[in-house]
């Protein structure tokens, strides 16, 4: 559409404006201990030239997209370690208030032009698959520890990345201990029986059609039914140890493999069941050769479904009994004690493990289908 600006010209204006809201923050500041970054000072100066460096690199966009998106990324943040430093872990004055925020605002927009640049980049495939979000990440984290300190957040409600990670390092064997008991006990063994039983199940049942059509409105019903329901059961039947929250983790991943399975292996088209029946193919190699690959999607899909239910599953169901030990039990007592550093160390502990589950099932997704229409990108 001729109305709408290039992407090129829009980042170089995002990269003229932060560069204008960084000069407006250095001349309305009016000095102080607590300040935008003084000039007599080593690293704030450094902070503060690197982030107009990285403006200046938006501007005129030297070299190619990576070169350009890699410095403005670079200056950006070097240039957040600015108000990192006058913080402190302190509230902000308000004298300062007015200087600091537009240049973390500055900041902002440069981040913004460098991800718009960075993400551009096809070649090579990491720096749009793991650069780009990790960036981002970062950026999210810094804007989460400027709001908290500067806002002067209790916290009791939000405690800042810096209370986080000095209790992350101060009770790492604990984290590993409730993660070991969680993650690699309850999820992993529950995730596995579950989801091997609903696929086992889902062959057999299409195989046998009076059991696919019991099984699969059980299935729907199931779904619906609340881990607080189950967990309580599950603990009375398996005990207080991490066996009960196996249970529960199998109840929640079995029927969703089940439902997606038996979706996937009927998603063969007639004329492909008529190719195989025109070759003599017996009903194990038509299902070996033609449906399961043609399933191998809907499979992972309730793969990578049962590795976000799993964990959830797991950690509710510490909270109605387990040993001193475990995630649910963690934030459980940790709650209760107001202890709002723990609770969210042992949150950051789940999210990673959740994400690095959930990551190593779609690589594995994207390994075997690669033929899928879905991985096929578009050449020029």
């Amino acid at each position: 559409m001729s109305g709408q600006p290039k992407p090129k010209a829009r980042r170089g204006w995002t990269a003229v404006i932060a560069l204008a809201v960084i000069l407006a923050a250095l001349v309305i500041h009016p000095g102080g201990a607590r300040n935008l970054p003084r000039l007599d000072e080593g690293w704030p100066l450094l902070c503060l030239v690197a982030a107009i460096v990285a403006a200046l690199a938006g501007v005129f966009k030297p070299g190619s997209r990576l070169v350009s998106g890699s410095l403005i990324a670079l200056g950006v943040l070097l240039g957040a370690l600015a108000p990192l430093f006058l913080f402190g872990g302190h509230p902000l004055p308000a004298s300062a208030a007015a200087g600091l925020w537009l240049y973390v605002l500055a900041l902002t927009l440069l981040m913004w032009c460098a991800l718009e640049t960075l993400a551009e980049v096809v070649t090579p495939n990491w720096i749009g698959a793991l650069v780009v979000p990790g960036l981002f990440g970062l950026w999210l984290v810094f804007l989460w520890q400027v709001l908290v300190v500067g806002l002067s957040v209790p916290a009791v409600l939000l405690p800042s990345p810096d209370r986080v990670e000095h209790v992350f390092v101060t009770h790492l064997y604990m984290l590993w201990q409730d993660f070991r008991q969680t993650f690699l006990k309850a999820v992993l063994s529950g995730f596995v029986i579950g989801s091997g039983a609903g696929f086992l199940v889902a062959i057999l049942a299409d195989r046998v059609s009076f059991l696919r059509r019991g099984l699969l409105p059980l299935g729907y019903l199931m779904s619906a039914v609340p881990i607080v329901g189950i967990a309580p059961i599950m603990v009375m039947w398996f005990g207080f140890d991490w066996q009960s929250k196996a249970a529960v983790v199998v109840v929640m991943t079995f029927f969703p493999m089940l439902v997606n399975t038996l979706a996937g292996i009927h998603s063969a088209e007639a004329i492909e069941h008529d190719l195989m029946h025109s070759y003599g193919a017996s009903y194990a190699q038509t299902l070996l050769k033609l449906r399961l690959p043609n399933a191998l999607p809907f499979i992972f899909n309730a793969l990578k479904i049962n590795s976000t239910l799993a964990l959830i599953g797991a950690i509710v169901a510490e909270f109605f009994g387990t040993p001193v030990v475990g995630m649910g039990f963690r934030i459980l007592v940790e709650i209760g004690r107001m202890n709002m550093d723990m609770v969210w160390a042992t949150i950051v502990v789940a999210a990673l493990a959740g994400s690095m589950f959930y990551g190593a099932l779609a690589l594995l997704e994207r390994g075997l289908t690669f033929w899928h229409p879905s991985y096929r990108q578009e050449r020029p």
